[in-house]
């Protein structure tokens, strides 16, 4: 099982200490950093930043939105990537929703299309192959780099939660990203997964199967769960994931969070995220590294093979309880972040 850290979550660390907390995460045996994509510092430059400050530990855009930029654009950007760090590239892209495909004033439609496609092209461009494309969702004219690349396989993983584009990922993709899902419903899309790849003549235990977690700490448990509860209004007024919410069978949950929403903005939405959803959704508000750590374990058998961990912090010093966290999570220790 590998264990990756994610520098998202709504939290914003200043300068270059992203890089350097990368730096503390490798040595302290994470696999991966992730670097996901809103309105927030941009993936490929934060993990450039990290490629210059360390020598292992992979990189991965965890997700790049595919309405933000041409698939001819991220191939170039993941081929650069690829070579500046020595091969430790992972993009992970996805549809998203409307709102954010409307921010580069894009129409979010033909998703499945879409992401087949765009893919396709990336994983094409950051090979060094020659691109054209027609016809289709993307067209290209004769497009290729203008160097060879030293790296030319990168790993391409979908973000998915449906059954047409976690069906997709087993096609398509080097394996699937998991985002907001409890234990069952991870185990059912690793499963959809697996069945769609090996039905595409594919080998299942070749892909990956990724999921996130995400950890507050704090030694007041009510201050980490209230930071997890920013989190989850986020999410239940979200497109697509507060279906998901829904179908996982907390539908009237969801419900109250968007009329609180409504009636009085976000902090109304926040104040009505219950309890009860912290402890079932994948966000664990803990006291220490180790409880934290101990609570995770189950999603270890759901029969994903990479867990990503984003942390979310609470107190006014955002680098130092991140360190703390990363220099906690593998060996297990007790380790008071406030």
């Amino acid at each position: 099982m590998k264990f990756d850290i994610d520098f998202d979550s709504g939290v914003v660390y200043p300068g270059t200490t992203i890089a350097d907390l990368a730096h503390i995460a490798e040595e302290n045996g994470f696999d991966a950093a992730w670097k996901g994509e809103s309105n927030s510092h941009d993936p490929i430059v934060c993990l450039t930043a990290m490629a210059m400050r360390t020598s292992t530990i992979k990189l991965g855009t965890g997700i790049y939105q595919v309405f933000g930029r041409s698939p001819v654009t991220l191939g170039i950007q993941a081929a650069t990537l690829n070579d500046l760090s020595g091969g430790r590239a992972l993009i992970g892209i996805g549809v998203s929703n409307q709102t954010l495909a409307s921010w580069h004033g894009a129409t979010f439609d033909r998703p499945i299309a879409r992401m087949r496609e765009y893919a396709a092209i990336v994983r094409a461009v950051a090979a060094g192959e020659r691109v054209e494309a027609s016809g289709g969702v993307y067209s290209t004219s004769p497009f290729k780099l203008s160097w060879k690349p030293s790296y030319p396989k990168v790993p391409i993983f979908f973000a998915g939660l449906g059954e047409q584009m976690t069906r997709l990922a087993g096609r398509h993709a080097d394996g699937i990203l998991i985002n907001m899902a409890d234990r069952s419903t991870i185990r059912t899309i690793v499963q959809r997964v697996r069945q769609a790849a090996s039905d595409a003549g594919r080998n299942p235990d070749s892909l990956e199967y990724i999921a996130k977690v995400r950890v507050c700490i704090n030694h007041n448990i009510s201050t980490a769960r209230n930071r997890l509860k920013h989190v989850l209004a986020f999410y239940n007024l979200a497109d697509h994931y507060r279906d998901m919410i829904g179908n996982m069978g907390f539908e009237g949950e969801s419900a109250d969070v968007r009329e609180a929403y409504r009636d009085g903005g976000f902090r109304a939405a926040v104040a009505a995220v219950p309890d009860s959803l912290v402890e079932a959704l994948p966000t664990i508000a803990a006291a220490s590294v180790s409880d934290a750590r101990a609570r995770a374990e189950p999603y270890l058998e759901t029969g994903i093979t990479r867990l990503v961990v984003p942390y979310v912090t609470s107190t006014d010093d955002p680098v130092g309880e991140t360190r703390a966290f990363l220099e906690g999570w593998n060996r297990k220790a007790v380790v008071d972040l406030t």
